[in-house]
């Protein structure tokens, strides 16, 4: 039986047993409830042209198909939080049993987040949000403590020499993705310049980060934010004679990233397992509306670092989706 298949399993199996029961036909109607009378609202600010994302529905399309529930995923086409206050809001809409949201900007998103709560829908934050989501009255958070995982990633670049370094971020705007490179300073304990490159335009990103290490020559380290920032960083490096002599590690997987760890190319990868970010908080809605049963606080699903010893493994289960 393929991996895939058996942690599928193993996560549908550990369902059950909370539902307190080892039949399914029980389980789907635990606490006199229909799962499939559950309906439950995902948004995230993911666009589809982020490998990233694509594993964190393919997660919420899995916990679905094996509760059986109803579920509807919203993202915006781009890093838009108004677009995304929306689509919260057209979420609340529909009155689901449940709302899994993440939240890049709490500012923006807050008040949409709380006027859910306030309407009796419970919310389980995911991804982004950690900091701010049982102040808005989340139930739980399903993600990767940003800032931590920024502080383990700069300790990674500063014990291979790094110095002085670029945060290459190409969401500019999202409150995750600054408390990567402000956990980053942290822990590299040198000198760290905040680039921002536009993920929707690989070129331009090229260009600005070709640019900035021209203009300085000092820096040894890079550290990307995600695939769509390390993609053009290694172009970049490339064009001017610099790919191999200046370290890079980055956030998140993707094919493209995998594989340049397993050439060595990039250090290393920071996994925080988003396909659980996309499963998990379905399957805690579901038991909650059923049960009333939830975890307390967060489920931390990182950081992990994928290198060059264990990328293969990765890879196989990137192909599948999973990774």
């Amino acid at each position: 039986m393929k991996r895939s298949v058996w942690l599928l399993s193993l996560v549908a199996v550990l369902a059950l047993v909370a539902a307190g029961c080892g039949k399914k036909d029980k389980a789907s109607e635990a606490g006199g409830i229909k799962r499939s009378d559950i309906s439950i609202q995902v948004v995230t600010h993911g666009q589809a042209s982020d490998p990233f994302w694509s594993v964190v529905q393919n997660g919420v399309d899995a916990a679905k198909k094996d509760l059986g529930v109803k579920v509807t995923y919203r993202s915006p086409q781009k890093f838009d939080v108004v677009s995304m206050r929306q689509l919260i809001d057209s979420a609340i809409a529909a009155k689901p049993d449940g709302l899994a949201v993440s939240i890049p900007d709490a500012t923006a998103l807050g008040p949409s987040v709380q006027k859910a709560v306030k309407a009796g829908i419970p919310v389980v934050t995911l991804n982004s949000g950690s900091d701010v989501s049982a102040k808005l009255g989340a139930l739980a958070h399903v993600g990767q403590p940003e800032k931590e995982a920024g502080v383990a990633a700069g300790q990674r670049l500063k014990a291979a020499g790094v110095t002085n370094a670029l945060c290459i971020n190409q969401e500019v705007g999202n409150a995750g993705l600054d408390l990567r490179c402000q956990g980053f300073t942290q822990g590299l304990g040198g000198k760290v310049e905040v680039v921002g490159v536009d993920l929707t335009d690989p070129t331009s990103a090229q260009s600005r980060v070709k640019n900035v290490l021209k203009s300085r020559p000092q820096v040894n380290g890079i550290l990307t934010l995600g695939p769509t920032g390390a993609d053009p960083t290694i172009a970049a490096l490339k064009s001017i004679g610099k790919f191999g002599k200046i370290k890079v590690g980055t956030f998140d997987l993707s094919p493209s990233v995998l594989q340049a760890v397993q050439k060595g190319d990039l250090l290393f990868a920071v996994d925080q397992q988003q396909f659980l970010q996309g499963y998990l908080p379905v399957q805690m809605l579901t038991l909650y509306a059923q049960l009333g049963l939830r975890p307390v606080g967060q489920v931390k699903t990182g950081p992990g670092f994928v290198t060059k010893a264990n990328a293969a493994k990765a890879i196989k289960l990137t192909k599948e989706g999973l990774r």
